[in-house]
């Protein structure tokens, strides 16, 4: 399976990263290929342009994508399946991979009528979103917050983009708590795991 992993988080110096190294070892474990956009390193521009803005709004697919954009979408339509990683933060994603919502699923692309021959994304056959929580899933289940971001993410951004979704909060990764090192490495066991199959769930 061809796997593109949009990665987002800002320092190396976290657990964020080893969770991306645990799942590429598991990807190649499994046989499976990958290409990774790693959002911080990339500088990928967030902001939308105000050309950008206007196509948009008046839903002209005939207008050109910046190279960025074209490339992230041409990486999508490579692959079989698509892969978030990143932190919670205040609930949501960081803004880069908010941002990179925002200009990589355009009008033609990801919704809309499709903007001429290569453009339309491909339905891909499996998605999964690894966030990593300094909170505890009793918290968010409590306060209803982990049925929004799993609404957000799965019913919106991916929706019929995907055929067969998964969401996996990581939870209790403060620094402040015990948890923290008490579940470390039986998260990056289960994220190894989740790699290597990667396409096989039903």
């Amino acid at each position: 399976m061809r796997v593109f992993i949009v990665y987002a988080h800002p320092s190396e110096d976290s657990f964020t990263r080893h969770v991306r190294d645990s799942f590429i070892a598991g990807l190649e474990s499994a046989g499976h290929s990958y290409t990774i956009s790693d959002l911080y390193k990339m500088g990928f521009v967030t902001d939308m342009s105000e050309a950008e803005y206007l196509r948009e709004a008046y839903y002209r697919a005939d207008l050109p994508v910046p190279p960025d954009v074209q490339a992230e979408q041409e990486k999508i339509n490579r692959s079989d399946a698509i892969v978030f990683i990143y932190p919670v933060f205040w609930t949501e994603a960081p803004a880069k991979l908010v941002g990179w919502f925002n200009r990589v699923w355009t009008y033609g692309f990801a919704y809309g009528e499709a903007g001429g021959k290569g453009r339309a994304m491909k339905q891909l056959e499996a998605g999964l979103v690894l966030c990593i929580a300094g909170n505890t899933l009793p918290y968010f289940n409590e306060t209803g917050l982990l049925e929004s971001m799993k609404k957000v993410m799965l019913n919106d951004r991916l929706f019929d983009r995907v055929k067969d979704k998964d969401f996996i909060v990581l939870d209790g990764m403060s620094r402040e708590f015990p948890s923290r090192d008490k579940n470390w490495e039986s998260y990056l066991e289960r994220v190894f795991e989740a790699a290597r199959g990667m396409g096989t769930r039903n």
